[in-house]
């Protein structure tokens, strides 16, 4: 299992730096000057040869991305003052250090994705194992009509009908807005609760189809044929053998899920208007501040490598084959 784990973090690594090194090239590959970005309109030749100063900008491309790899793990000096660890460099907006900007943000947007993941796979493989435990009957066509109706629906639309019924009509539920769960755990289950039913919504339609359908083919294989054999009751058929059998390929497709889900997030900050780093990530463009995207974009790049790795070991748990492939 270490060796797993170990040979998955090693590909992570290499697929990280591969990232930063395309960013960074892109960083380089705009018509504009990054310095003429952070000189504003009346630039002259002495600013900007100032700006590229300040910034590293007057030194070989390699060299600033050894220097700006570096100052993630190190820190980094500028004319202007020292950067610590880690540093992403300075916004071209606020002149103020991108990474705290990026520590502002970051939970707002990792509640609303652990939050909304949690609830799709919950209530979407739920749904799934009880349309397959009844198949044929008038639940499994209920849930599977449910689940036609779901996938059709967008977060935008969806976030909409929600704030109108369930807060400005009924007034079942608070504005969404964020809090941090050190300080009021309450608030932010509340605030955070109709963004993740909102971003659930169509992962549950897909994830309640695909958990019935493996699960309908699990129940038919010849293990859990001779499981039955044996005299195992249906709740033990179910669960111990079949259960198990089809969480594989969900896992799997989780994995896969993680980027989509990253981006469902970005469109329900829009949504409810909360601040994460999917509308820093739109206003970092807006505004040309490319520290700051680039920063944004190694985070999250990060982030998914990460939950990938988990899911990986998740998947190894769940079938020990995948160790010995």
């Amino acid at each position: 299992m270490l060796r797993f784990l170990a040979r998955r973090t090693l590909g992570a690594l290499v697929i990280i730096v591969l990232i930063s090194a395309i960013t960074f090239a892109l960083f380089f590959a705009l018509p504009s000057q990054p310095a003429l970005m952070s000189c504003g309109k009346n630039c002259t030749p002495d600013a900007l040869a100032l700006i590229n100063k300040n910034l590293g900008l007057d030194q070989p491309v390699p060299v600033q991305y050894w220097h700006y790899m570096a100052g993630i793990f190190t820190g980094r000096d500028f004319t202007v003052g020292h950067c610590p660890a880690p540093c992403f460099g300075y916004s071209f907006s606020n002149q103020q250090p991108v990474w705290g900007t990026i520590v502002d943000r970051f939970p707002t947007t990792l509640s609303i994705t652990v939050g909304g993941a949690a609830v799709f796979l919950v209530v979407g493989v739920g749904i799934g194992m009880i349309a397959a435990a009844f198949r044929g009957t008038w639940i499994d066509k209920f849930f599977s009509s449910l689940s036609l109706v779901g996938n059709s629906l967008q977060i935008y639309f969806v976030g909409v009908i929600a704030l109108a019924v369930l807060v400005s009509g009924l007034h079942w539920m608070d504005n969404p807005a964020y809090y941090p769960i050190t300080e009021n755990p309450v608030k932010w289950f509340t605030g955070m609760l109709i963004p993740w039913l909102v971003l659930s919504i169509i992962f549950i339609a897909n994830y309640s189809r695909m958990t019935r359908s493996q699960m309908i083919e699990q129940l038919g294989e010849d293990h859990v044929r001779t499981a039955r054999a044996k005299g195992l009751g249906r709740r033990a058929v179910f669960f111990r053998y079949a259960w198990r059998g089809a969480l594989a390929p969900i896992v799997t497709i989780f994995g896969i899920d993680l980027g989509s889900l990253f981006g469902g997030a970005i469109i329900t900050e829009f949504t409810f208007s909360l601040h994460g780093l999917g509308r820093l990530a739109v206003s970092s463009v807006s505004e040309t501040d490319l520290p700051t995207l680039m920063a944004v974009m190694l985070v999250g790049c990060t982030a998914i490598v990460v939950a990938n790795i988990v899911v990986d070991a998740a998947y190894a748990v769940i079938d020990p084959r995948v160790r010995l492939a």
